[in-house]
C-alpha cells in the first residue's frame, strides 16, 4: 500500500482535439482512471465493496501538452488527511523528458454505496493512502 501510484498513458487518435494535441476533457478522465485504478490497488476488499468516491472539484494547470502517440506518467497521491467526506489527490502528468506538463488538484467526496449518502471517511479508509 502506498499514498502514491502512477499509471502511462499514451495518447491515441480519439484523444486528439482540433489544435493537434490533447484535448483537456481526456486529461480529465485519465485523471479519474488514475484516481479510481489507486483506489482499487490500495483499498481494503470490504472498503471496495462499501464504498465509491465522487468527485467535487478539480483545480487544474496545464503547461503543456502531449500530441497522438506520446505517452505521460501520471502519478498521484494524497496530500493530507480526510476533512470529513472529502479527500483532496494531487495529480501530475511528466512527459517524455520528465517535465511536469499538466498538473491538478482533485477533491473526492466518499459515498455510502448502501445509502447512496456522502459519508465522512473512516481513518481505516484513510490509513492506506497517508503518507509515512
Amino acid at each position: 500500500m502506498s499514498n502514491r501510484h502512477s499509471l502511462t498513458f499514451t495518447a491515441a487518435p480519439e484523444h486528439i482535439d482540433v489544435m493537434g494535441h490533447v484535448n483537456n476533457a481526456v486529461w480529465v478522465q485519465w485523471m479519474e482512471a488514475l484516481a479510481t485504478a489507486h483506489w482499487e490497488a490500495d483499498a481494503a476488499p470490504e472498503h471496495l465493496a462499501s464504498y465509491a468516491w465522487v468527485v467535487t472539484r478539480h483545480e487544474i494547470d496545464y503547461r503543456g501538452n502531449i500530441k497522438q502517440g506520446e505517452s505521460v506518467v501520471a502519478e498521484t497521491f494524497i496530500p493530507d488527511p480526510p476533512s470529513g467526506a472529502k479527500f483532496d489527490r494531487r495529480i501530475d502528468f511528466r512527459n517524455e523528458a520528465g517535465k511536469v506538463i499538466v498538473s491538478a488538484r482533485s477533491t473526492w467526496a466518499m459515498i455510502d454505496l448502501k445509502s447512496g449518502r456522502l459519508m465522512r471517511v473512516p481513518a481505516e479508509v484513510a490509513a492506506p493512502f497517508m503518507p509515512e
